[in-house]
């Protein structure tokens, strides 16, 4: 019996020795995981787009609780999340200006020439490779897809013209299809303001003019008629500044080639009411031919046809007699049509 039994005892006991060591290293080892990690990652919207420069939302909630991120690092979240994430830290809530992605550039094939048919992967890296591309522009949007596949939310096409537009409507400003573009056509501006410039060519206007029609030609007619200084030519191109206060609406309407693309449906307008003493300072305030008249000393009159809704007459009025009617508004993706032909001007 003495000899079954000792087998047992001494199972047992190194069974009991190992549960004890398991015991103590469980509680000598032991990783903390912090609770709020999941509650932040819970908060985020898991599309894991590599925004906010980590891999993946997991990564991004570990940091921001390790305050190796800001909460405000989530870009397709929005100032909801962020809110969300700071009520979980208890910490302030800063957010980031909401973004949205551009396209500068119009030429498609039927604005711009191509000098070649490539028949490679379809890819804009790759025929960048294969001979910059089959655009006679050095610069312009090859239609491709690679900013396409690179969006996470679908925001990004294709046209029937080849060339790469935007749904403002889905874009969350994450900014991932910028460095998808190996030409470097799409930039993030802010989302309050709508006009941009549609064109990345940098070459002289004279050479423009010989493969595309509906390219920069570096006229500085928008920088003269832009008097904040907010856009500047460098290397042949304009070079508009979000920083201020600027709507730069007056370079849209201005632009003979109408490189400049305005986002909003309908601009307002202004109307002179009765308070006008007829000063005529409104009319020479603005910046369109023959869109405020009247003689000196009565009412004036604006066409609301040609008005772009700049309000520079606003502030010329001494008897504030003017008003802006009207309000701005997102145009779709399908009714954008970079708005070309019906612009006013």
């Amino acid at each position: 019996m003495e000899t079954v039994m000792m087998p047992m005892f001494v199972a047992g006991g190194i069974g009991l020795v190992f549960a004890i060591g398991l015991g103590i290293a469980s509680r000598t080892l032991q990783v903390f995981v912090d609770p709020r990690i999941q509650r932040v990652q819970e908060a985020l919207p898991g599309a894991n787009c590599g925004a906010c420069g980590l891999p993946g939302c997991g990564a991004f909630a570990k940091a921001v609780v390790e305050g190796k991120a800001q909460a405000s690092g989530c870009i397709p979240g929005g100032d909801q999340t962020v809110v969300n994430i700071a009520d979980i830290l208890g910490v302030t809530a800063e957010s980031n200006e909401p973004m949205m992605a551009v396209v500068h550039c119009g030429g498609g094939k039927k604005e711009a020439r191509e000098r070649s048919i490539y028949n490679g992967i379809t890819d804009c890296h790759a025929a960048t490779l294969t001979g910059n591309g089959s655009k006679v522009c050095p610069d312009g949007c090859l239609g491709l897809g690679s900013c396409v596949r690179a969006c996470r939310f679908g925001a990004i096409k294709i046209n029937a013209n080849d060339i790469a537009v935007v749904d403002h409507e889905k874009c969350v400003g994450c900014g991932k299809c910028v460095p998808a573009c190996p030409r470097k056509v799409i930039s993030m501006i802010p989302r309050v303001h709508k006009v941009y410039l549609a064109c990345s060519n940098h070459d002289k206007g004279t050479r423009v003019k010989r493969y595309c029609s509906v390219g920069c030609t570096s006229c500085t007619i928008c920088v003269k008629a832009t008097a904040s200084g907010a856009v500047t030519i460098e290397d042949n191109l304009p070079q508009l500044d979000y920083t201020g206060d600027e709507i730069f609406i007056i370079a849209h309407a201005k632009c003979p080639i109408k490189c400049y693309i305005d986002l909003a449906r309908m601009r307002p307008k202004a109307n002179i009411d009765t308070k006008c003493n007829g000063c005529g300072y409104c009319a020479k305030a603005c910046p369109m031919k023959n869109v405020i008249s009247g003689e000196i000393g009565k009412r004036h009159v604006i066409n609301k046809t040609k008005c772009i809704g700049c309000g520079n007459c606003l502030n010329a009025c001494p008897s504030r007699a003017i008003a802006l009617w009207g309000g701005l508004g997102y145009d779709s993706m399908e009714r954008q049509k970079h708005q070309r032909n019906t612009s006013t001007g």
